[in-house]
């Protein structure tokens, strides 16, 4: 039962840092402060969230058991939260989503009034 345990717990540390890295590369790469924000998410929600899951499966039940669950409802209540506020203040400050001219499939097309998707009536 060990093994399996320990299976489990590096799965979802593995799955954890995997969730990481990715958030990291976005942080990098991406240009926009709001998708910057989404990747900082992903850092903080999915991949602690799944380290300190391994890590307390590591654990087994005791006190740094408890500890880690009280850190982890803790990122799940601050991160989200922090990210909205940080958004609300690029938005009050005058930033604003960098959005693409045409879609993917739009591209060609008018989106007057009436030559769009949803009818013919214009909003």
């Amino acid at each position: 039962m060990d093994v399996v345990l320990e299976i489990i717990s590096f799965a979802f540390m593995g799955l954890g840092a995997a969730m990481l890295i990715i958030g990291g590369v976005g942080l990098i790469r991406l240009n926009d402060v709001f998708t910057r924000m989404h990747a900082a998410g992903i850092i903080d929600t999915l991949g602690a969230g799944a380290v300190m899951a391994g890590l307390m499966i590591q654990a087994g039940l005791g006190i740094v058991s408890i500890k880690l669950l009280l850190i982890l409802v803790f990122i799940m209540f601050t991160s989200p939260t922090a990210t909205h506020a940080l958004a609300r203040a690029a938005l009050n400050g005058g930033v604003h989503p960098q959005l693409d001219e045409t879609d993917a499939g739009d591209k060609g097309r008018d989106k007057g009034p009436g030559g769009g998707e949803g009818g013919g009536e214009g909003t």
